[in-house]
């Protein structure tokens, strides 16, 4: 689309907004209801949105609106800009020198949902004044686009800009629990694991693929239980059904789960803390930043909750 990137600089961010929620909901009226505006509002600023741009952005069908592919190009932009929004209005909320306001952290399924909670707070004890959003999502959050404050990453940050802090690698094996092993057998090989149920992943990803490549998964076919889930597949291996992959210091906490093979699996997870370099110089960023990363190498080594 010619003249996009100039034609952003001019737009209203209550456009956008409104072009955002028709995207996301597919009709004028329930997009209307999302953002607490009335329809002819919301059809105005979208009319005038397209005006300014010079392109149609929905066409009506049987089904709601549908999005024009100028719409679609247009989408990342306005993206952008929702994320520097809510990043304005987090940095708003508090003072760069001052220990309060706002800080958004993005983290793994397994580090939001088993590893953080007890971190996070002893944190708000010792800091009450900041208040903390966590976004679980084995996806990863652009901290470029301020999507998120601070990231914790399973995997070495990609993205300039951005500072980073390497905590440590975290030993990934398999796990069952006691009694299931008791009833079938613990295996002593690898190939003892087909007589076993066996938990794993349902949709083979690019990275799934590729550990598998290396030798490290097995084909999905294998897995009897199978979930894209991987809180589900902890969940499920602590109800004693099969032999799945869990995170070793998670499994210590738990003297009913029993290591399967260490030395034929052992898959090292790297663990990485990362924010985007502008806020470094705020306070309740640095604070944060810093206790998630005193907190996380304990629980690397074993040493924590």
């Amino acid at each position: 689309m010619k003249g996009m990137h100039y034609f952003i600089m001019q737009l209203s961010w209550d456009h956008c907004r409104s072009f955002l929620a028709v995207l996301a909901e597919g009709s004028l009226s329930a997009a209307a209801r999302k953002l607490q505006l009335t329809q002819p509002t919301l059809g105005r600023h979208v009319a005038e949105l397209e005006q300014t741009l010079g392109v149609a952005l929905f066409t009506r069908s049987q089904s709601g609106l549908q999005p024009t592919e100028a719409a679609l190009e247009l989408r990342p932009h306005a993206e952008a800009m929702a994320a520097a929004a809510e990043t304005l209005l987090r940095t708003a909320s508090g003072e760069a020198a001052d220990d309060r306001g706002t800080v958004r952290i993005t983290a793994s399924e397994i580090v939001g949902t088993e590893v953080l909670p007890p971190i996070l707070a002893r944190f708000t004890r010792r800091h009450p004044r900041i208040a903390l959003e966590l976004v679980v999502s084995n996806a990863n959050d652009n901290l470029l686009r301020r999507q998120s404050d601070i990231a914790v990453r399973m995997a070495t940050p990609a993205q300039d800009a951005l500072v980073q802090r390497r905590i440590g690698t975290i030993a990934v094996g398999l796990h069952a629990r006691r009694d299931y092993l008791d009833a079938h057998g613990t295996p002593q090989r690898l190939a003892d694991l087909v007589g076993h149920t066996l938990i794993g992943f349902d949709t083979e990803t690019p990275a799934v693929r590729a550990a598998q490549q290396s030798g490290l998964l097995p084909d999905r076919q294998a897995f009897r239980l199978r979930t894209d889930s991987d809180v589900a597949q902890l969940q499920m291996i602590r109800a004693g059904i099969g032999i799945g992959a869990c995170q070793a210091p998670i499994a210590r906490r738990d003297p009913e789960l029993v290591r399967v093979l260490p030395e034929a699996f052992d898959f090292p997870l790297e663990c990485w803390l990362a924010m985007h370099e502008d806020l470094k110089t705020v306070l309740r960023m640095r604070l944060v930043f810093d206790h998630l990363g005193e907190e996380l190498a304990a629980y690397v080594k074993g040493r924590a909750d």
